[in-house]
């Protein structure tokens, strides 16, 4: 059956619309190599928080509707329209369980601790869901007898999962991107890491549109829902199973063979971001996994700018093998679990869903405070 012109056109035309915003991101071999003109310290994000430092309910203080916003934005707080600067009783909940989920003294008040620990860098994904915590948090006391068996992984509502005919996954990178081999063997580490401790394989495919996974670099609004915003913002962010879409922020100074760093050290503060440690977390979430409440975790919420975190602790393992069970030769020391007998989920992508996952949503947000 012939189709007539001008509705192939507009066909044509439809698809083009949806289209995500392409671009060429910024590379460095490590993070010496970057210029010092890009190099950004977020002491500014620390200084515009001073006057919060103390805060505890009953207070008023200009900036704490920054706050309710950002614990919103984290699902911390269900819902809220009018933002004020109150320290009230739900902002005052909402920091306890905050503080809770990172391993913080729950004091409910805006000590320095918890504002240092605001300002990292972090994960877009809510912690929070449905007025429920996704991340299993705080850790058990020194007497208790499971200190050791404790797991604190965590999935998604409806524990989504690739089903068990889909144990051979494919991922490709946007043509428009041109990225070098180098660059994809950062990728192909990434993968190899929940390979070794699962029976999933990952083949890289040169078919960008087949592939289970599609990895891109954009910038601003991508027509996801969830749009870039510079250097230093949202990182990068994913879908979980099966929709497979993995995008990162191009503007950003990602760091291809990174070096761990003391947080003493200057670079510790700056915006450089190591590629590998964002791939294997953002992985974590393609596949299943939320938010870990371990510190050492690849699935916990943050990472500091300039560092480097890219070995599966024992909770993510854990954690991916509740979900596919273990790689036969896998010889690690945790204990292998099997997948549970829940029905894989099988729906189909949704790009304006809220399990996108930005990835490092860091000081940018808070740099709002200094306007």
């Amino acid at each position: 059956m012939r189709i007539p012109l001008f509705i192939a056109i507009l066909f044509v035309l439809s698809l083009s619309s949806n289209i995500p915003t392409q671009t060429s991101a910024h590379f460095f071999p490590n993070i010496s190599s970057i210029p010092p003109s890009l190099l950004k310290p977020n002491a500014t994000a620390w200084n515009s928080f001073q006057k919060l430092l103390g805060c505890h309910h009953g207070l008023k203080v200009d900036g704490i509707s920054k706050i309710k916003k950002y614990f919103h934005n984290f699902g911390y707080i269900n819902s809220m329209t009018n933002y004020t600067d109150d320290f009230d009783d739900i902002l005052e909940s909402a920091l306890k369980t905050y503080q809770l989920n990172f391993n913080l003294n729950t004091t409910g008040i805006l000590d320095a601790p918890t504002i240092q620990h605001l300002i990292k860098p972090r994960c877009g994904n809510a912690d929070v869901v449905n007025g429920t915590s996704t991340m299993n948090s705080g850790k058990p006391p020194a007497d208790s007898p499971t200190m050791h068996t404790v797991a604190h992984y965590s999935f998604f509502p409806g524990r989504p999962r690739w089903p068990a005919n889909k144990r051979d996954l494919t991922y490709g990178f946007l043509p428009q991107n041109g990225l070098t081999d180098t660059i994809k063997i950062v990728f192909s580490r990434a993968f190899d890491r929940w390979s070794e401790v699962t029976p999933l394989t990952f083949t890289e495919t040169s078919s960008f549109q087949s592939a289970d996974f599609k990895i891109g670099f954009f910038a601003g609004d991508h027509n996801d829902g969830e749009p870039f915003d510079g250097p230093m913002g949202t990182l990068a962010h994913a879908f979980s199973p099966p929709a497979g879409h993995f995008h990162l922020d191009g503007d950003e100074n990602w760091v291809i063979d990174g070096m761990p760093i003391d947080d003493g050290n200057f670079f510790s503060i700056l915006s450089a971001v190591d590629l590998e440690s964002v791939a294997v977390h953002e992985i974590g979430h393609l596949l299943g996994l939320g938010h870990s409440s371990v510190e050492d975790a690849i699935m916990f919420p943050t990472l500091g700018a300039g560092t480097r975190r890219v070995e599966l602790g024992s909770d993510d393992i854990q954690g991916v093998q509740v979900l596919y069970g273990s790689n036969p030769n896998f010889t690690g020391t945790n204990t292998t679990l099997t997948p549970t007998q829940e029905e894989d989920t099988n729906g189909a992508p949704n790009l304006s869903s809220s399990w996108v996952h930005g990835f490092l949503l860091v000081v940018g947000f808070f740099l709002a405070f200094v306007h």
